[in-house]
């Protein structure tokens, strides 16, 4: 092995390539590059010198040269793909693809993106949900949409009578009508390892589901049922490394498929606290590697909420921050603040405490574990003077819960402020 493997993570603004991200970005063994059609998150939590944005939609007819140029100037050794569409194409253009694609044959992510080829493969085994080929086959309201590609519910329909299906196929084709399955959702993820052997099946809720994607999820109980089919998906199709499906209880409680993707969902961050690094899996068994699964067995709950990235647009040397109410708050460290601490750390600029401790400062930071030698300077001051007096003027920031000090500090100095509530738009997503 060279001393660290290229790997680019495609479209990388996606949510699970940003869980992929996530995954490597800490690894030992990888760099980890983005490249995105379009500006979207990835801008925030790629260094500007691993990510690529541009025009890079595969309906262009300059894609692959373009792709290509992309893999040269990063050395790329590996491509991640994280859209089914796009696994596709790639997978199918694989012999003009300078860099190995980590994904299942060409095949099988053919029939996973496409549901009508999907059926004509699973349509006689016992878990597949009754398909009807038009209305006049439907014995029984409601029946369910689905395109046939698609991901993420969109385009999706549920009729409930046969006029709004006929209304519904007069506007719409390519759909796949299916009995209606009104029980607990379910995604499963999986591993497959490069001797065709599946070393692990991950049941898990889909509790909330919010755009497609799971936003509450647990770990499924009665694990043998999805063992089965898995091993069914399994032995009919050509997989490898990470890979998923997504069942659905119906009105008796059994378990009947929807989908399946060769991809990695957006929620196979889920296993990875678990132990089980599906990237980093997939990457070892694609080097030839013989990977094993080490799977911590307890009980665990997902909830997910939109989160905040940041991108400040002020280039500063000095970073001074109160310390009463504002490192220290409610007798705890503000561990938000002391990450924006570390990071000004990493990226060598200068931490200054300024407080007005009426106490022993060292003694409160014995207290709390503070090792002195974080800040480059510790100025104490006493109450009846103002912070403003103490701060270089030239590309700082002040941090203090106080509101006078900081109207003080924004008034005589002209620098950014912060109360405590707002730090988070000086972390560096990007940045460790």
């Amino acid at each position: 092995m060279k001393e660290k493997i290229n790997v680019l993570i495609f479209p990388a603004g996606s949510e699970n390539g940003l869980n992929i991200y996530d995954s490597l970005k800490y690894n030992l063994h990888f760099n980890v590059f983005g490249a995105s059609g379009k500006v979207d998150h990835c801008e925030l939590i790629y260094p500007i010198d691993r990510l690529y944005i541009d025009d890079l939609y595969i309906t262009n007819d300059n894609f692959i040269p373009k792709f290509n140029k992309i893999i040269k100037k990063f050395s790329i050794d590996f491509i991640i793909p994280t859209h089914d569409t796009i696994a596709t194409f790639l997978l199918e253009n694989s012999n003009k693809i300078n860099a190995k694609l980590i994904c299942s044959a060409y095949e099988t992510a053919k029939i996973a993106e496409n549901k009508e080829l999907t059926y004509e493969i699973l349509k006689d085994m016992y878990f597949y949900p009754k398909v009807f080929l038009n209305s006049s086959e439907v014995t029984k309201y409601p029946v369910f949409l689905k395109p046939f590609i698609g991901a993420g519910g969109k385009g999706t329909f549920i009729a409930y009578n046969k006029q709004e299906l006929d209304d519904i196929m007069k506007k719409k084709t390519n759909l796949l009508i299916s009995e209606y399955l009104p029980g607990v959702e379910y995604t499963v993820d999986c591993f497959t390892n490069r001797y065709g052997e599946l070393l692990f099946v991950g049941p898990r809720t889909r509790e909330r589901i919010t755009i497609g994607i799971t936003f509450r999820s647990e770990r499924a109980e009665n694990n043998e049922e999805f063992e089965k089919i898995a091993n069914e998906i399994n032995s009919r199709f050509n997989l490898r490394g990470a890979w998923f499906f997504q069942v659905k209880e119906d009105e008796q409680g059994k378990l009947k498929f929807m989908e399946f993707s060769v991809r990695q969902s957006g929620t196979m961050a889920f296993y990875r606290q678990l132990g089980v690094n599906f990237a980093a899996l997939a990457l070892f068994d694609a080097m030839g590697y013989d990977v094993k699964i080490m799977f911590n067995d307890y009980k665990l709950t997902l909830d997910r909420s939109l989160k905040n990235s940041y991108k400040f647009d002020y280039d500063y040397d000095k970073l001074y921050i109160d310390y009463d109410d504002t490192l220290i708050v409610n007798g705890k460290i503000n561990t938000t603040l002391m990450k924006v601490v570390y990071q000004s750390i990493n990226a060598n600029k200068k931490i200054v405490l300024l407080t007005k401790h009426p106490y022993v400062l060292e003694e409160s930071f014995k207290k709390y574990r503070i090792n002195k030698d974080i800040f480059d300077e510790i100025i104490v001051i006493s109450p009846d003077r103002k912070k403003a007096e103490y701060i270089d003027k030239k590309r700082a920031v002040f941090i203090d819960n106080y509101f006078p000090e900081r109207l003080s500090v924004k008034e005589i100095c002209n620098i950014p402020v912060f109360d405590v509530d707002a730090v988070e738009c000086l972390i560096d997503s990007s940045a460790l």
